[in-house]
């Protein structure tokens, strides 16, 4: 009791000392030790405690009291964090359930790797919505391609309302805007497609004039190679979306990333995976990007743990081939890259007609730091396999000769 009567008489009498010593945001270092004069002054020792002014740091074990004697203290950042009611970081993601989880992904290994980072607010979740998500009436060939999913995640980052951005891959253009990186992708999911039907086990089996439903050149050319007699619809809308409209009986069938449903936990719902040899999976698909500002070594710094190597080799391969093909989402291309047991990267690429009557593959093998001139050389023969005139004539469609609405069709189920 005369310990606790100490500690209160000792915090009155210091209580207007405190209130100067506030802790400013301007000034205030970002990770590590705190300068003496924003939050040293605020700290008191009494009864072999030290007691703090700040909420944040009430009780400190009495070890620590020897850093008083040098003028400073080192007080963790999540602290600081709450002190100054600012998260860390801001993450910047769009709305869909599985753009949410790679988010909430992200934020999981940053809190394993940076301790003050796991503490609650030190991550903010900002939520963007793009043109991409708005227009899903429309064919993404139609509004202008994947850059639809990331240009409001861009200015978000370059005005700085967020200090990362988390991608998809996939949905990321080969080029970035200015003031940007994107110099880490978290190692990868499982690159293969799934299949998903009421009416059919595979493909092949799908009945003459059922309706499959994608949003993926790629996936409706290999999908008529394979299949000629069925017809293939646009399909947009997040995993949920399609598969309510596959319920409604809207399609026959659809397909999705294998790589979305593992994160999403739904892997249930489909009928089968289809391996490589059947489907040759979108460039940098499965993978997750984070993007920063070029000039901000302190999030570098966060998010330079969180990068897989290996996945970053595969990825960098992969858009190299994209990007030395001028592809977009006019264009049914496919490219996936990986490293082997024995160190080796391989990549196989694959252009084909919209209506998958004509293809076009490519394979390179060659040292992992030559991934991205491995990709480019891919890009090169494979335009010279087909014609610079068949890639122009892919590169000009519109969306009268990419994919129908599922409206004008009707499903078999």
């Amino acid at each position: 009791e005369h310990h606790t009567e100490a500690l209160q008489t000792n915090n009155r009498a210091h209580q207007a000392e405190s209130e100067g010593c506030k802790t400013e945001r301007k000034g205030v270092k970002s990770v590590g030790t705190i300068e003496s004069k924003a939050m040293v002054c605020s700290g008191l020792f009494v009864g072999g405690l030290l007691v703090s002014a700040v909420s944040a740091f009430t009780v400190v074990d009495p070890s620590q009291s020897s850093l008083l004697s040098r003028g400073r203290r080192t007080a963790s950042r999540s602290s600081l964090q709450m002190a100054l009611d600012k998260p860390i970081l801001t993450i910047g993601t769009r709305g869909s359930m599985l753009a949410l989880a790679q988010a909430h992904e992200t934020k999981r290994r940053l809190g394993e790797k940076f301790p003050e980072l796991a503490e609650e607010g030190a991550i903010e979740l900002k939520v963007i919505s793009t043109t991409g998500d708005e227009r899903l009436e429309i064919a993404l060939s139609e509004i202008g391609g994947k850059g639809l999913f990331t240009k409001e995640l861009d200015v978000a980052l370059l005005t700085k309302q967020v200090d990362i951005c988390v991608h998809s891959m996939k949905d990321v253009p080969t080029w970035l805007v200015d003031g940007t990186i994107l110099p880490v992708n978290l190692p990868r999911e499982d690159t293969r497609d799934v299949f998903i039907s009421k009416v059919a086990k595979r493909i092949e089996d799908l009945p003459e004039g059922a309706v499959v439903g994608t949003a993926s050149l790629r996936r409706a050319a290999q999908v008529l190679y394979k299949n000629p007699k069925v017809k293939v619809v646009n399909f947009r809308g997040n995993v949920q979306t399609r598969l309510r409209k596959l319920d409604e009986k809207q399609v026959d069938a659809t397909m999705l990333a294998l790589a979305g449903l593992n994160r999403l936990g739904m892997t249930d719902v489909a009928t089968s995976v289809l391996d490589h040899d059947e489907i040759l999976p979108a460039v940098s698909q499965g993978a997750i990007g984070i993007q920063c500002r070029a000039d901000d070594e302190r999030v570098q710094k966060y998010i330079a743990p969180l990068g897989c190597a290996k996945t970053k080799a595969a990825v960098d391969c992969e858009r190299a081939f994209l990007g030395g093909l001028d592809g977009n989402c006019r264009t049914p291309i496919a490219g996936h890259a990986f490293i082997t047991e024995d160190g080796r990267l391989k990549f196989k690429g694959m252009v084909s007609s919209m209506d998958g009557s004509e293809f076009f593959y490519v394979e390179k093998e060659g040292a992992v730091e030559d991934g991205p001139k491995m990709g480019k050389e891919a890009a090169d023969e494979i335009t010279a396999q087909c014609g610079e005139e068949f890639l122009e004539k892919l590169r000009a469609a519109t969306p009268h000769n990419t994919l129908p609405s599922p409206h004008m069709y009707e499903a078999t189920a």
